[in-house]
This record gives C-alpha cells, sequence and structure tokens, in this order.
C-alpha cells in the first residue's frame, strides 16, 4: 500500500534560524520544537520517512502561526521564506517529500497575493489557515480574497486549530488549566472555523472551495444530531436576533454544507473516531495524516498507530486506496 501523509509539520532551515532570531517566538519556539529535532531537522525527518515502505509526506508549517509572530512586514518576509523553502524541500527530495502546504502573512494585506505567487510560482498542492487570526475569525471580509485565490487555482485549504491557554475555560478565571485549551479546545476551535464558513454563506459564495478540517472533521461527526436536526432549528433558542433569516439564505442544510469538507486521519491513533470520522465523510472525503512528529516519539509513533488503525478496519481494497493515497493525489494535484 502507498501513504501520502497530507498533514506534516516541518522547518526548513532558513526559516527556523530566522524564527530563532525573533525574541520572543525564538525563546517560545525554542522551549517547544528544540525537543523534537524532526521538525527541523532533515537528516532526521529523512531518517524516519525511510522507515516506512512506499510512504512520503506533504509538509506544512508547525504552530505558532506565522501571523502571530510579528506586524505584516515581518510575517510577510517569513511566508516567503517558508514557502521558498518547502517548494525547495519538495523539488529536492520527492521521494520523500510529495508536496506542501504554503502559509501566508494572514496579518498582512499581501496576504492573497502571497497565496497566489505560492501556487503560480512555487506549485503549491494547498495552504495551511489557522482557526482564527490572532483572534479574528475567517469569514471577516479581509480574508476572502485568500479563500477565492484557493477556488481559482483549484486548491484546498487546510484548517489547523489555533488556541492557547489564554482562552479560559470559565469567564472567573484568567487562563485555561491542564492544558484543555489544547485537548478540548482545539478540536471546538476547528468546528467553530467550518461553522463560521458555513453560516456566513462563503461556501455558497464560492460553491467549488474545497476545505479541510484537520483531526477527522473535529467536533462534528461525533455531533453529528446536533448538526443535523439540531441546527435545522436555528433561531429556537436565540430572542435577540432572528436566525431563521440564516437559514433562509443559505442555499442547503446546514448539515450538507459540513458533509462537503474533507477531513483527515490524524487523531492520534484512536480507532474510534476513525471509524466515526469514516461513517460521517465517507471514503472519497478523508486523507491519510498523522500529525508527525508531535506524537511521543517525536516522529514514527502517529505514523505507525494510523497506519496499524486504517488496517484494523475492514474494508475493500479501493476504499483503503483512496484513504491512503488516492485521494491525496486527487485533492492536492499530487503525481
Amino acid at each position: 500500500m502507498r501513504y501520502i501523509d497530507v498533514f506534516t509539520h516541518f522547518f526548513p532551515e532558513q526559516l527556523w534560524k530566522r524564527m530563532l532570531a525573533l525574541d520572543q517566538v525564538g525563546m517560545d519556539i525554542g522551549k517547544r520544537m528544540r525537543g523534537i529535532p524532526c521538525i527541523y531537522d532533515l537528516d532526521v525527518r529523512r531518517e524516519i520517512i525511510e522507515r516506512f515502505d512506499n510512504y512520503s509526506q506533504v509538509i506544512s508549517l508547525g504552530m505558532p502561526p506565522l501571523e502571530a509572530m510579528g506586524p505584516a512586514d515581518v510575517t510577510l518576509e517569513l511566508s516567503r521564506i517558508a514557502n521558498d523553502g518547502l517548494a525547495e524541500l519538495v523539488a529536492k527530495y520527492p521521494h520523500h517529500f510529495s508536496g506542501f502546504l504554503a502559509s501566508l502573512p494572514m496579518n498582512s494585506p499581501d496576504a492573497a497575493a502571497e497565496a497566489e505567487r505560492a501556487f503560480r510560482d512555487l506549485g503549491a498542492n494547498g495552504l495551511q489557515i489557522h482557526t482564527n487570526v490572532n483572534g479574528k475569525p475567517l469569514d471577516d471580509p479581509e480574508f476572502f480574497p485568500v479563500f477565492e485565490v484557493a477556488q481559482r487555482y483549484d486548491r484546498p485549504v487546510f484548517l489547523h486549530p489555533s488556541r492557547g491557554a489564554e482562552m479560559a475555560d470559565y469567564l472567573t478565571e484568567d487562563k485555561s488549566k491542564y492544558e484543555i485549551w489544547w485537548t478540548f479546545g482545539w478540536p471546538y476551535e476547528t468546528s467553530t472555523a467550518m461553522a463560521r464558513l458555513v453560516f456566513s454563506g462563503i461556501l455558497d459564495r464560492l460553491p467549488n472551495l474545497k476545505v479541510l478540517a484537520h483531526h477527522m472533521g473535529a467536533m462534528v461527526p461525533f455531533f453529528e444530531g446536533r448538526v443535523g436536526p439540531g441546527w435545522d432549528q436555528l433561531g429556537k433558542r436565540t430572542s435577540d436576533e432572528d436566525l431563521t433569516l440564516v437559514l433562509k439564505r443559505l442555499k442547503r442544510r446546514p448539515l450538507d454544507y459540513f458533509k462537503d469538507f474533507y477531513a483527515d486521519t490524524a487523531v492520534f491513533g484512536s480507532r474510534s473516531a476513525t471509524v466515526c470520522g469514516l461513517d460521517f465523510y465517507g471514503p472519497d472525503k478523508v486523507v491519510f495524516a498523522s500529525d508527525s512528529p508531535f506524537d511521543p516519539e517525536k516522529g514514527p509513533g502517529y505514523i505507525r498507530s494510523t497506519i496499524e488503525v486504517l488496517n484494523s478496519i475492514e474494508m475493500d481494497d479501493a476504499v483503503r486506496e483512496k484513504i491512503c493515497f488516492r485521494n491525496a493525489q486527487t485533492l492536492l494535484g499530487i503525481e
């Protein structure tokens, strides 16, 4: 079986050096990432990839989002260094890296232009965008040109969750405790971004836009009843505005839009989450992803466990091929 791992994270050398030179960002990145050599050391990364037969990766940047690293001029510089570096790796090591997702300076008016450059000049296979831009929702009109560019080039937008401890769990507290902001907050973040794209009408305005929701579509598959019959009753729980008008503006049921998202298998080795997601999205909308290298082994663990989970699920060979590599080829334009 071939595997194209569509959501893995890596920092090209020049970007890594530039990031570490940024005062506060450099300290934060250093603390989190220096302990994961696979995310910045190319030799380590290639060695881990080579442990798995017929396996390659689509690479994108790790956290934090570029827009959190400084003002617009700095993040534009970082995005250009990042995208040039990722494209160079794909060109130089095609057996290891099947493609890359471009990152954008979403706090810059040049974000859409950088997306266009990445597609036109660098051959980017998609975009990685975070679920909010320094706290601003993705359905804000200033971000619409980015989605327009993605649709025009027929390349997907991958949603990566972004939420920190500063977003408290309770109104009476100043910060989230016990890393709840990550464990439960990130799936909530992704689900919220999906909902904003649906109810804002962006998916009606851009009907051919392809959006992938990281971590098997976040909360949506498990909460199908709330997303479906629950949101069919939008407005029944709200008295200070008429939300039934939102449903009248939409061209389809809310659930139908959520079914149109793509999802990936990066669920940290959870078989039950994989089964639930496959049942909700179907075999044509799910792509193989591991979220490497953030496993306890710092690289190979989630790759191996994701393969094992898929092998434990009974399915036709044709379906298995779709999930493991054919859907990625179609979605990302990979040969």
